[in-house]
């Protein structure tokens, strides 16, 4: 069985969000989409829902997390070093920011941004021939 997972995100302006998502090349699943919620459709097994901040609050017990802090790190795959490089400036050009400086550590490559609402993506490619090693191939 594939399992999909739904990350639920507090937003302060849905339609920013919408935005900012939309320009990272995601698309908006109308089916489950209102005024207070969108659902954000990043693969066939992975989606966000955007909730605004009062929406996010009735799922929760206890205090929404504040803006300015990191509540999750959020880790996306990426095909190659040029798909982390495409969605990062996409992020970037879409409202995002910029969260820590791109890591290059052999077949690990990897950067990241921050949402308009400050939720950290990190991408994350990962050469896995180059990671197998002359051993594995017995």
């Amino acid at each position: 069985m594939e399992r999909m997972i739904f990350v639920n995100l507090p937003v302060a302006d849905l339609d920013a969000a919408n935005t900012f998502y939309t320009g990272l090349g995601f698309s908006i699943n109308e089916s489950f989409s209102d005024n207070s919620t969108t659902c954000i459709k990043v693969s066939e097994q992975i989606f966000v829902m955007l909730l605004v901040r009062g929406r996010f609050a009735d799922f929760i017990n206890g205090e929404i997390a504040a803006p300015d802090t990191t509540e999750t790190l959020l880790a996306l795959s990426a095909q190659s070093r040029e798909e982390v490089d495409r969605l990062v400036a996409a992020a970037l050009a879409n409202g995002g920011k910029p969260w820590k400086p791109a890591m290059d550590e052999g077949p690990m490559y990897g950067h990241s941004f921050a949402d308009p609402d400050g939720h950290v993506w990190e991408v994350m490619y990962m050469d896995m021939s180059a990671m197998e090693g002359p051993d594995s191939q017995n």
